[in-house]
């Protein structure tokens, strides 16, 4: 179904358009003035916008919306006589012009024809972005598609950049595109999670140490630096390096060079430096929690990652590509398919774990259905249940239910049943699907009663 928003600041015309547009299966999304329109971008396919608005002109509204959105169709109304006006935004993007006044078949075929060139335009941007990245990318949403964009624009440019984004968005798979496609592919992506490594341990990783520098030190260790010599270093969330280390880190971006612990000697590395985070790097820096200079030195080239709330258009195809993947991974004979219920609720769900907590959501569906079809009663085996009041009326268990422990533990049992099932009772082959070791299996199926002595 197309989705259209409409923007015109006469209320009668407006109307018009919506009542005519809606009576031939569109789904329009109306709008008084420009300004108020761009917060629905990301829910349209085609724009039809009056040439002159109180606040902006349609030129004006073309290169707005190249800032946005490179792939989206704008229709243009003028005013009879206007039609020099109408050629130049032509000239500058617009996709076509109509004068008033027009026929309403005549915008419906002018908007079939936008939103099929939209759907060209995107599907030439995914597989160009996908070639780039070298993986697949599920969603097409313009948040997701700019964030790429960017990326893939300053990959092969050797700046320094920062990836911000909420935890679960996807940071490393931008930080992954800025590598492969970068004059460093051939040599090592090398990643440090600042917030995975105690304080103390980190400067070790990052610089290194030689024989004896501290208790424990029975060898020398090269570090993350130098291990990236030549590549790229990740440094994942970089909001959480402790204030002394930062000063050590900037003198390394600076100089270039890295003095391991317990050393009088310095290196020389070449190193390309990412770093994300899911702060505010910006209030860090006011609070007085991250050093001002390395924010800058940071912050060459800034990618957003959006959140799953503002791509709700990709949630449907993501819930279904994770679907798809789990079905084929825990060794179902089929793929599982979800009901239209289910894909709408998720649709309206604020997932503030974002994609990685979609994903684990379906995993779970999934690993606990007995059906080829899941619906909303699915969500009751998530153990961090979604909060929806509907959802918890139409599938929770009624009081007394299974308990937590209960359902973790009916979710393992489903998991290792799947496995046995597509390794034909092989063992040893369920334990390297199910990445356990084979002693451990053992001891789950005798736990579950599913052994056969």
């Amino acid at each position: 179904m197309t989705r259209v928003l409409v923007i015109d600041d006469e209320p009668g015309v407006r109307f018009a358009i919506q009542e005519a547009l809606e009576s031939r299966g569109f789904t329009v999304v109306a709008a008084d003035s420009v300004g108020t329109a761009l917060h629905s971008l990301d829910q349209v396919d085609v724009v039809v916008s009056d040439y002159s608005m109180p606040d902006i002109d349609g030129m004006q509204l073309l290169d707005k919306l190249r800032t946005v959105d490179t792939t989206m169709p704008v229709i243009l109304i003028t005013a009879h006589g206007s039609e020099r006006l109408a050629v130049r935004a032509l000239k500058q993007g617009a996709y076509d012009y109509l004068s008033k006044p027009f026929d309403n078949d005549e915008l419906v075929h002018a908007i079939e024809r936008a939103a099929e060139t939209r759907r060209h335009r995107l599907g030439e941007r995914e597989r160009a972005l996908e070639q780039a990245v070298g993986v697949r990318i599920i969603g097409r949403s313009p948040p997701l598609m700019c964030a790429l964009d960017t990326a893939t624009r300053v990959a092969g440019k050797d700046v320094t950049v920062l990836i911000r984004g909420e935890t679960g968005t996807g940071k490393e798979l931008v930080a992954s595109l800025l590598h492969t496609n970068s004059g460093r592919a051939k040599h090592p992506l090398v990643v440090f999670n600042c917030a995975a490594i105690p304080a103390d341990l980190a400067e070790a990783q990052l610089f290194g140490y030689t024989r004896g520098a501290f208790t424990g030190a029975v060898a020398a260790h090269e570090g993350f630096f130098v291990q990236a010599d030549g590549g790229t270093l990740f440094l994942d969330e970089i909001g959480e390096l402790p204030l002394a280390l930062q000063a050590k880190l900037l003198r390394a971006l600076q100089e270039g060079e890295v003095q391991p612990l317990g050393s009088n000697q310095v290196k020389k590395v070449d190193v390309r430096v990412v770093a994300a985070t899911h702060r505010d790097l910006k209030s860090e820096v006011a609070a007085g929690r991250f050093r001002e200079d390395l924010y800058y030195r940071l912050n060459v080239v800034e990618v957003v990652v959006p959140p799953l709330r503002d791509r709700r258009a990709d949630i449907p195809l993501l819930a279904r590509e994770f679907a798809r993947k789990y079905s084929e991974r825990f060794g179902l004979p089929y793929v599982v398919q979800l009901a239209p219920s289910l894909v709408e609720y998720l649709e309206k769900e604020p997932w503030p774990g974002n994609v990685r907590q979609l994903e684990n959501t379906i995993a779970r569906c999934i690993a606990l259905s007995t059906t080829k079809l899941v619906g909303l009663e699915a969500l009751q085996t998530t153990p961090d249940a979604l909060d929806a009041t509907d959802a918890a009326e139409a599938a929770s268990p009624a009081v007394g239910g299974p308990s937590f422990r209960e359902q973790v533990e009916a979710f393992e049992r489903n998991l290792i049943r799947h496995a046995m099932t597509s390794s034909n009772g092989n063992q040893s082959e369920a334990a390297r699907k199910l990445r356990l070791n084979r002693a451990s299996l053992y001891d789950k199926l005798k736990k579950y009663g599913m052994t056969r002595d």
